[in-house]
């Protein structure tokens, strides 16, 4: 079980953690110590009690408790990644993982046909519920996939994919622990701008230049502390600031633009590196791997670069800035950096776009893994331009599994538009968003909420969440209307349409809504669309006999328990002879007349 794994490998990684914070408490402690030592050395060399040697011990003691010391850290903090992928695994198990991840919110385009109405982004949104992305690269994937429909046989590959992946939970728990501390903010725009930017430094000459000044620092400075003359040195010295001065802005320049590229890179270099490593069978997964053929590999490129970063840091420690400034450190690092980037910055665009997929995929599979029961859809090429969706036992995934009512709906053999009827708050609207966004999931490749799921390429188009526009001057109605042409335009693509029109034109009079109903669902039908339409007006729900046999009647019921309205939330055929909506005024407290 799901729940049964996270919770071991929660237990275990919170003992590491504890484990190595205790480590790294002790490793501080001894780091003082030596320090102090070293303080106490460097006096009694200025005394002249004891030779420089030993000033060199302390320095390299120090030096080596720096480095045991930073892996530790790495590996508790590690730790602390891993226990934060758990615990987040286990709440979306629970149903309790709103808030809790990405959001998703800067891919919401309120004109998008779909995506505010299915509720893909924002907090407690699909896309928190679906990703693990640790990358921007990722998350523009998957937010792209969800978006748009992909092929039948991108689909099917997709499944592949995540059939081969969904047992990898080394594999997710590694890519999870990819992130840094802080998660970065870089836009993959802002890693490809420095990429593909004109190089800071010109001349080759300059890298074997600063190696033999720097060389020259180190010999003088080893002669000196034998002979006791450091007249060689203070000459090295000198022309070392001849050599850096013109260079200083530029090394600065350089090194500062790499800092965030590094940064959003090291995370991309793990992603890489377990694609790299791993076996595949998915033949999708093995062409992700083909496409990062290179003569290094990707991950240690980019480690390398990392380095880099990680060494001019060391700049910024008081007892190795002096020792730094001597041998041209960051002279070098800038130097580094710009034949690094000259190197491979044309190859970082196919790294993010793999990358991307595969933290995608990556995505889906672990949706898969803590939700067994989600079936694969199959998906239909019919011969002829036709739409279908047939679920059987359809929920909501952002619906707690406790609370989730199915219900089975089939569009497109036959029956084209379901007339969805029913009191306020009976579930007609759910019912729509439950069909959108396991038609959103299934066309994305991923697992549905339903026991089984047929469908042929769709285009989805909604009006759930349709709203007025103060700046633009905008009307419920009139933004109503002009998403519905957009519908009515999608419905002539190559792909049939699903639409899910909810209360469709009830911002105007009865008559008018009536004509306008009759006239608009009429035309999708025509051109091959399959979809819902709910409404309160029982009119509406006499245009299903105008065009039956291509329609049908359904609705939910409800009834009163003990001054109470209760809802069963299941689809019964036909329309609905009953309404709520006096009895809910008078339950709130109205003075609403018995006629």
């Amino acid at each position: 079980m799901p729940i049964t794994e996270y919770g071991e490998r929660l237990a275990a990684r919170r003992g590491t953690h504890q484990r190595l914070t205790q480590l790294d408490a002790r490793l501080s402690y001894t780091r003082l110590a030596v320090f102090a030592a070293g303080a106490g050395i460097a006096v009694a060399l200025f005394l002249g009690w004891i030779t420089a040697w030993w000033l060199l011990v302390a320095l390299v003691a120090f030096a080596a408790l720096v480095i045991r010391h930073d892996r530790v850290i790495r590996s508790r903090d590690a730790a602390a990644r891993a226990i934060d992928f758990y615990e987040r695994g286990v709440a979306r198990i629970e149903d309790r993982w709103a808030g809790t991840g990405e959001s998703g919110e800067r891919f919401l385009d309120p004109d998008h046909l779909y995506a505010q109405d299915l509720d893909l982004f924002g907090r407690g949104s699909l896309f928190e519920l679906l990703s693990i992305a640790r990358t921007r690269a990722g998350e523009e994937t998957l937010a792209a996939w969800l978006l748009g429909p992909a092929a039948p046989s991108e689909i099917r590959a997709r499944q592949l994919a995540l059939a081969d992946l969904t047992p990898r939970l080394d594999l997710r728990e590694a890519l999870w622990q990819a992130a840094t501390d802080v998660r970065t903010d870089l836009h993959t725009d802002a890693v490809l701008a420095w990429a593909d930017g004109p190089p800071v430094f010109g001349g080759s000459w300059l890298r074997p230049a600063a190696a033999v000044l720097s060389l020259a620092a180190i010999a003088t400075a080893l002669h000196a502390v034998v002979t006791g003359n450091a007249a060689f040195f203070w000459g090295a010295v000198a022309a070392e600031i001849a050599f850096t001065l013109p260079l200083n802005r530029k090394a600065a320049s350089a090194l500062h633009a790499a800092d965030a590229p590094a940064r959003e890179l090291g995370v991309l270099a793990v992603v890489l590196k377990r694609l790299e490593e791993e076996t595949f069978d998915a033949a999708r997964l093995k062409e992700l791997q083909g496409r990062l053929g290179a003569s290094i590999a990707p991950s240690t490129a980019i480690a390398r670069l990392r380095r880099l970063i990680e060494l001019h840091d060391w700049q910024h420690n008081m007892i190795f800035a002096p020792i730094g400034a001597a041998v041209l450190w960051g002279t070098h690092l800038a130097l580094a950096v710009e034949a690094w980037r000259a190197t491979h910055g044309r190859e970082i665009r196919v790294w993010l776009q793999v990358s991307g997929e595969f933290e995608a995929l990556a995505s889906l599979s672990a949706y898969r893994y803590e939700h067994p029961d989600d079936a694969f859809p199959e998906i239909d090429v019919p011969d002829t331009r036709r739409g279908l969706f047939d679920g059987a036992a359809l929920g909501h995934p952002l619906i707690a599994a406790a609370r989730t009512v199915r219900n089975d709906v089939r569009l497109g053999e036959g029956i084209q538009l379901l007339v969805v009827s029913g009191s306020n708050m009976s579930g007609k609207s759910t019912l729509l968003r439950t069909v959108g966004v396991n038609a959103v999931l299934a066309l994305a490749g991923a697992p549905v909420r339903a026991t089984s799921l047929r469908l042929t390429p769709l285009c989805v188009g909604a009006t759930l969440r349709i709203q007025d526009s103060l700046q633009e001057g905008r009307s419920r109605f009139y933004a109503e209307i002009t998403r519905v042409r957009d519908i009515a335009d999608l419905a002539l693509g190559r792909s049939p349409a699903l639409f899910l029109l909810d209360e469709l034109f009830h911002g105007t009079n009865s008559h008018d809504r009536i004509v306008g109903a009759s006239g608009v669902l009429r035309a999708l039908l025509d051109r091959g669309a399959i979809g819902l339409v709910t409404t309160h007006d029982l009119a509406v729900t006499k245009v299903a006999d105008e065009v039956a046999p291509r329609a049908s009647n359904i609705h939910f019921e409800d009834h009163f328990d003990g001054g109470e309205i209760r809802f069963d939330y299941r689809v019964k055929p036909g329309p609905v002879s009953t309404s709520n909506a006096i009895a809910l005024m008078r339950a709130v407290g109205l003075d609403v007349p018995e006629n």
